[in-house]
């Protein structure tokens, strides 16, 4: 079967956040099980340094609301796999992928160009993978304008919600970009609602966790979609993220010096003196280091850091180190502590993956004490590289990490129940004193988390049997 798999940002051509990971993992997967899959994204201003590798395949002029441009084909090939770019530079060559007054008519323009993609395209896709908002309307608009022609008729859609909070949330008039009559289909309280529209209209609906996708269906986590979910809850199904072990896995990762459970003491070593020495945190290696990686954001559960990580400073021998940016009121706490303790504490402000891998394969703790989290990947690719995951029980976080149990010692991470700064630094106190008291159980923590299969390969063959079952009805 053909899949075309949807969506608006791509590792390594554009990344904001998780879907551009599983963007990239997902259809590797898909392809290791001997399916086609294309992966379709706009092209935005820094992939243009990807151009030379680029071939042109095509023109089209998209219609939409009385306006009139074109968008120009642009294919290249990643590990086997053709990514096409559509290529707008009004639309899409800016200084950032969303935040822009003008979202809804970028991703109707993305959305109508897809469609169109498909009518010079040899293939014809059986399915078409959408992800998030950036992709609610395909759906609609599929039924709307294209549902005459035979082949876009047979074509089956999938949604997948990678975080419920982004809706697509849109004054009325946008409407206006579809062609089409009024349709409450894409209404949500008198506003255009583009993941609305992919949530009612797509023949299934997915989540990246299996607990996120119980989550959802309730008022606290639903963002008041909870009754459309609940309206086609036969429909959606929850299927655990995976990570590319060909990108994350301390044995083979380019980024870092490899190690593997046998090694992984030397391996932290050499690791964190590589971090250690670029940030000037002295030559001291025997002692945990404790990590976040991610957006600085209330939603990742920062204020519980930031109530908790100076009084632990203060009492314990960790070192802290933390790589992310977002809100100012976290990025300058946390260079407040680089400040006050220049031995105790790494920053840096921004987005580097190359540094990112460097602290999983150095860090011992990894902080992800979220509010809420569809699936997460950071805290499976830390576990992958043997840096034991502090998180909150919620979501995806839930659903992959094993709590410590100090009377069998099973477990391959901490985790606490409720939002509560008192209840995080407990675990991270409990993660600090085992490291420090007993090197054992620590020992035997890092081998079961080390173990444990979070590959892509998992998840890509629950979407094959999921894109099966949708094909046969």
């Amino acid at each position: 079967m053909t899949i075309a798999f949807i969506a608006s940002e791509v590792y390594p051509y554009s990344k904001t956040g998780g879907l551009a990971d599983i963007a990239h993992f997902l259809p590797l997967g898909i392809k290791e099980q001997n399916h086609e899959v294309v992966v379709i994204t706009p092209y935005y201003r820094d992939i243009a340094k990807y151009h030379h590798q680029m071939t042109y395949i095509g023109r089209k002029t998209i219609y939409m609301g009385g306006i009139q441009t074109d968008v120009n084909y642009f294919s290249l090939n990643q590990d086997g796999i053709q990514i096409i770019f559509i290529q707008n530079m009004h639309y899409f060559e800016r200084d950032r992928l969303y935040g822009f007054n003008d979202d809804a008519e970028r991703f109707v323009c993305f959305s109508f160009a897809a469609l169109e993609l498909f009518t010079i395209l040899n293939k014809k896709p059986d399915i078409l993978h959408l992800n998030d908002w950036q992709t609610g309307m395909i759906p609609y608009l599929l039924k709307k304008h294209y549902d005459h022609i035979d082949y876009f008729k047979r074509m089956k859609t999938i949604l997948t919600i990678h975080n419920l909070e982004y809706q697509g949330n849109f004054d009325p008039y946008v409407s206006r970009f579809f062609n089409t009559n009024f349709d409450y289909s894409y209404i949500h309280f008198e506003r255009v609602n583009f993941l609305k529209a992919g949530i009612e209209l797509a023949n299934k609906i997915t989540t990246v966790s299996p607990n996120y996708r119980e989550e959802i269906l309730t008022p606290q986590y639903g963002f008041t979609l909870d009754g459309a979910l609940q309206y086609r809850k036969d429909d959606l199904i929850g299927i655990l993220n995976g990570i590319d072990y060909h990108s994350f896995h301390p044995n083979r990762d380019k980024l870092i010096t490899n190690y593997n459970y046998e090694t992984y003491k030397k391996g932290k070593t050499d690791n964190k003196k590589q971090v250690y020495e670029r940030f000037n945190l002295g030559t001291i290696y025997d002692v945990p280091f404790v990590v976040y990686i991610g957006r600085y954001a209330n939603q990742k559960g920062l204020w519980m850091i930031k109530d908790t990580v100076e009084g632990v400073i203060a009492n314990t021998n960790a070192m802290f180190f933390f790589l992310g940016s977002g809100d100012p009121e976290f990025s300058n706490y946390f260079k407040f502590l680089t400040d006050k303790y220049p031995n105790r504490v790494g920053n840096y402000i921004g987005y580097n993956e190359a540094l990112a891998h460097e602290l999983y394969a150095a860090s011992d703790i990894f902080m992800m004490p979220s509010e809420f989290e569809p699936c997460g990947l950071g805290q499976m690719i830390a576990m992958t590289y043997g840096s034991l995951p502090i998180v909150r029980e919620t979501g995806g976080l839930k659903d992959t990490v094993k709590p410590y149990n100090k009377f069998t010692h099973e477990g391959t991470g901490f985790s606490f129940a409720n939002l509560s700064s008192l209840e995080f630094k407990e675990k991270l106190y409990e993660a600090i004193s085992l490291y420090n008291q007993q090197p054992k159980t620590w020992q035997k923590l890092i081998q079961q988390a080390m173990n444990t299969d979070f590959s892509n390969q998992n998840m890509s063959k629950k979407y094959i049997e999921l894109y099966n079952k949708i094909l046969e009805d």
